[in-house]
């Protein structure tokens, strides 16, 4: 069994491409939604109104996966942060001092997701399924073969290639297909300042959709006896951070590539 885990952004859509040219051996794409409403709107548009219908005229498979809790509810992403019973925080918000703190958001809406679906397809330790990973040249330090389940091997398709980003962006192109944006969720601590500055000038709803989740993440930890955890690493409230007459996009991205999963933004 061979799928590549589809994140919707570059990286893996170079992958598509490469799949439907039969430059790779990979027939299978899974899309492991973390919630509609935790994915990015414009990456959800372009799996389901762009990447899937591709995939189909070529002959490949995509699928949306979801995460399952044990009685076989839906989760999402937003609905678990904001579960009044929970008391660890899933995603790496950063602490007073700018760094990221511990998450599993990652292994439990994208890595476990996609195992359990190989495992119900059949995939064992004995007889696992290869991941194909899209992490390109350009971000070598992402690729990290431990992240996995038992009955997985890693693949980093891209890598074997010798292909980079802009390599990526070319290959879409030429596909005819539109580049997607960067894929991750709206309210990821590891976007990156400048992707903070757009949301905040150019998608004002989401950007307020992420100071909602932060102060709501921050009551439930006052109430603990805990201190205030930031989306950013500037150690203020995100309004504060990015104040509505102070937009300006065009710094350095500090914080790219930050995320070293190599399962989200690709």
């Amino acid at each position: 069994m061979r799928v590549v885990s589809y994140g919707g952004g570059v990286q893996s859509t170079a992958l598509l491409v490469l799949a439907a040219r039969r430059e790779i051996d990979f027939h299978t794409f899974l899309f492991a939604n973390v919630g509609d409403d935790s994915e990015h709107p414009a990456t959800l548009a372009y799996v389901r109104e762009i990447a899937v219908p591709y995939a189909a005229r070529a002959g490949l498979d995509i699928h949306e996966l979801e995460r399952r809790r044990r009685n076989g509810a839906k989760e999402t992403l937003m609905q678990r942060l904001n579960r009044p019973d929970t008391r660890s925080i899933p995603i790496p918000v950063r602490m007073a001092n700018g760094a990221p703190g511990r998450r599993n958001c990652t292994a439990d809406f994208k890595i476990k997701v996609v195992g359990r679906w190989l495992r119900e397809q059949g995939a064992t330790a004995e007889t696992p399924a290869a991941v194909g990973i899209g992490i390109s040249l350009d971000e070598i330090h992402r690729a990290n073969r431990r992240r996995r389940e038992a009955h997985e091997v890693i693949e980093y398709p891209l890598l074997d290639l010798g292909l980079r980003r802009d390599d990526c962006e070319r290959i879409i192109t030429e596909a005819g297909l539109p580049v997607p944006p960067k894929s991750s969720c709206f309210f990821c601590p590891f976007r990156t300042v400048a992707a903070w500055r757009h949301q905040r000038r150019h998608e004002p709803e989401l950007f307020a959709l992420s100071a909602r989740l932060e102060e709501t993440i921050n009551r439930r930890r006052a109430a603990l006896g805990r201190d205030a955890v930031y989306l950013t690493r500037y150690g203020v409230p995100l309004n504060q951070a990015f104040p509505e007459e102070q937009t300006e996009e065009g710094d350095v991205d500090e914080d790219e590539g930050a995320c070293d999963s190599g399962w989200c933004m690709t």
